[in-house]
């Protein structure tokens, strides 16, 4: 099938038989793999640095949106994908819609989910899109909707959408210049909620809030504190000292200011608050969680200058007796 349609391929026919899918089970009688329990609840929270009393304690509920959280396959995945869902599927790949990117969710929820409830669900195939042309390509947006119920009782609702595509021709990769002129990075937003962290900046000093009523630390900058709600402030600068705590590399819209693939680190400082930067330094593919960090200041151009993080070298332990004994 040709999905340019060069082939004579009649675009209303193959969307009729694509709707034809619409109705049909992607999924049935899933059983999640765990009861609803604490840990997981625990490692969530921690994640999301989420706080809230209510997830914590002999009564403690299940945050909302861990909803689909407790159906997911782990790394295995499912086996379970029905033959319509499989069907379908095949049917948009022999089009040509091989690619898949992930577009959107929505989830509603009815009543929370208790430590040591039983997850089962069922997912139906909600809808398909007649033919899009987006950005990445053209293609169909393929909705699932999945029904969650704890103990037999229906929990939530859980709306999956992904994009099936034909990735577009991406235009011959041009050098970081226009007109002769180097692209510029994007410029930050700067308004009176973070002018200060920018000033900072601008002096090499990154700047975190330190709430006076109750000392909690806070980034990004906020005009309040979100532990006592006060909105009285100061700053400390901080050490510069951090970790990877997470990290994306980063392959995808490629802009002129910027080389993909590199790293996007969140990186948590010794003083325990978490900025978002690029990790400089080091390739890529050697990012590593719980890697040691630095904090420095790249001079992006000639009016803009941004807080980066470069690995820390760590000597090995042979080499610093080595180097001692020379001593």
């Amino acid at each position: 099938m040709d999905v340019d349609g060069a082939g004579g391929v009649d675009e209303d026919a193959f969307l009729k038989e694509l709707k034809a899918y619409e109705g049909q089970p992607a999924a049935e009688g899933g059983v999640g793999r765990d009861l609803v329990n604490e840990p997981m609840i625990r490692h969530w929270c921690e994640a999301m640095g989420d706080t809230n009393p209510a997830y914590t304690g002999p009564d403690a509920v299940a945050p909302p949106t861990m909803l689909q959280a407790w159906t997911m396959g782990g790394l295995g995945g499912h086996q379970g994908r029905s033959a319509a869902q499989q069907e379908l599927f095949e049917l948009l790949d022999g089009a040509g819609f091989r690619s898949v990117v992930a577009t959107d969710c929505e989830q509603e929820y009815l009543r929370p989910l208790r430590i040591g409830d039983e997850i089962t669900f069922d997912a139906v195939i909600e809808s398909v899109s007649e033919r899009k042309t987006t950005k990445l390509g053209t293609g169909h947006f393929v909705t699932t909707r999945m029904d969650v119920r704890a103990n037999g009782e229906l929990a939530g609702t859980h709306r999956f959408r992904i994009l099936k595509f034909a990735p577009a021709k991406r235009p011959a990769r041009t050098s970081g210049a226009k007109d002769g002129k180097p692209v510029r990075r994007p410029r930050p937003v700067i308004n009176r909620d973070n002018a200060g962290f920018w000033q900072g900046v601008e002096q090499h000093k990154l700047l975190i809030q330190c709430c006076t009523g109750c000392s909690v630390l806070r980034f990004p900058w906020l005009p309040g504190c979100n532990s006592c709600g006060s909105q009285e402030w100061d700053t400390v600068e901080a050490s510069g000292e951090g970790t990877v705590y997470s990290y994306v590399v980063m392959h995808h819209p490629p802009f002129p200011a910027f080389d993909p693939p590199y790293a996007v680190g969140l990186i948590e400082l010794a003083e325990g608050v978490r900025i978002i930067s690029n990790v400089v330094g080091v390739p890529h593919d050697e990012v590593r969680i719980g890697m040691p960090v630095r904090l420095e200041f790249l001079r992006a151009d000639e009016e803009l200058e941004v807080p980066v993080f470069r690995p820390v070298q760590q000597e090995s332990p042979a080499a610093a007796s080595a180097e001692g004994s020379a001593a």
